[in-house]
């Protein structure tokens, strides 16, 4: 119980810390970018084009709403957190009161140590449906948290309180509101924990010497690089995530231009890898506009002359040419 009462505070404080450049993120993931490029160098020395840090975007907010406003979506969010840090334990414990049974039971004879793999694979199961269920029970309480937090940018007051969240999804989406994007959310946790186990568990057995005096701290080392890498790998499934819990849902945020409306998770997967390689046709041929304009054609009226781009890469109408020409 102490356990799991720690975890929960520890959980909690890195939640409250860490609120700030979440919310940065989330607005950046859905294209909003209200401050203009700068022109920068790289690690070459070679002038490039930047996007100011997460910190001038943190800086912005503040000067609209205080450095409150920095904290929306904190209440959500910290629910998420809390329960889903609970049904992780309870997974979690009910397995382990499983194999005590099993290990007690009547003419049970010992078994032999299984081998290290197949360790690795009954642990990665069990994490995996600890998560999964961690993640279908808080998915609403995170869909209401990206609401609030992308509301910003059509300045809209839909998804103020948590209550009147919930009754707000309700009656224009029903249930499967709530679970908006929790199909590529669940992929990805899924994914990224058995590529993170199994990488680590490859560096361990083959490329580590058995016999270093420091080989847990040098497993424990592994285990986060090969977490970064497989975050890394999976970090599509997130982005497609946040966007389809926020789109077409009556916030400027999920609707043209800063996204599309998406038919489906799949949609937007695809439309999203086309938008990928038309940012770099435009970096590298300079063209005007990408394919993702022909495949949406609201853009061509309502948003005429204003260069469509991938979230994230979004540049204001009017500075395309002079950021251009800068850059070269």
């Amino acid at each position: 119980m102490a356990d799991a009462a720690s975890q929960v505070l520890l959980g909690s404080g890195l939640t409250i810390l860490s609120q700030p450049l979440m919310y940065v993120k989330v607005l950046i993931q859905v294209g909003y970018e209200p401050l203009p490029p700068t022109i920068g160098r790289n690690i070459f020395g070679r002038q490039v084009c930047q996007l100011p840090g997460l910190f001038c975007y943190a800086q912005h907010i503040a000067s609209i709403d205080g450095k409150r406003g920095l904290f929306t979506g904190l209440t959500p969010r910290l629910c998420s957190g809390v329960l889903g840090t609970v049904v992780h334990g309870k997974v979690l414990q009910h397995y382990q009161e499983c194999d005590k049974v099993e290990e007690l039971g009547p003419g049970n004879v010992q078994k032999e140590v299984s081998c290290s793999f197949d360790r690795v694979i009954k642990e990665t199961t069990r994490e995996m449906m600890a998560r999964s269920a961690a993640t279908l029970i808080t998915h609403p309480f995170h869909v209401i948290t990206l609401r609030s937090m992308v509301q910003f940018i059509g300045r809209e007051s839909k998804y103020c309180g948590l209550c009147d969240s919930i009754v707000t999804i309700y009656r224009e989406e029903g249930i499967l509101g709530f679970f908006a994007g929790l199909i590529p959310r669940l992929l990805g946790d899924i994914i990224s924990l058995w590529l993170c186990n199994s990488l680590a568990y490859l560096v361990n057995t083959y490329a580590l010497d058995s016999g270093v005096s420091t080989m847990n701290e040098m497993k424990s080392y592994s285990q986060a690089v090969t977490g970064f890498f497989a975050s890394m790998l999976t970090y599509p499934f997130v982005l497609v995530s946040n966007l389809m819990a926020v789109n077409n849902c009556g916030l400027a945020g999920g609707s043209p231009p800063y996204s599309p409306i998406y038919t489906s998770w799949l949609d937007c997967w695809c439309l999203l890898q086309k938008e990928f390689f038309s940012v770099f046709s435009f970096l590298l041929l300079l063209q005007k506009t990408s394919p993702s304009k022909q495949q949406h054609p609201q853009y061509e009226s309502e948003h005429a002359g204003v260069p469509f781009l991938p979230q994230g890469l979004r540049i204001q109408p009017g500075a395309q040419e002079e950021l251009t020409l800068k850059c070269l």
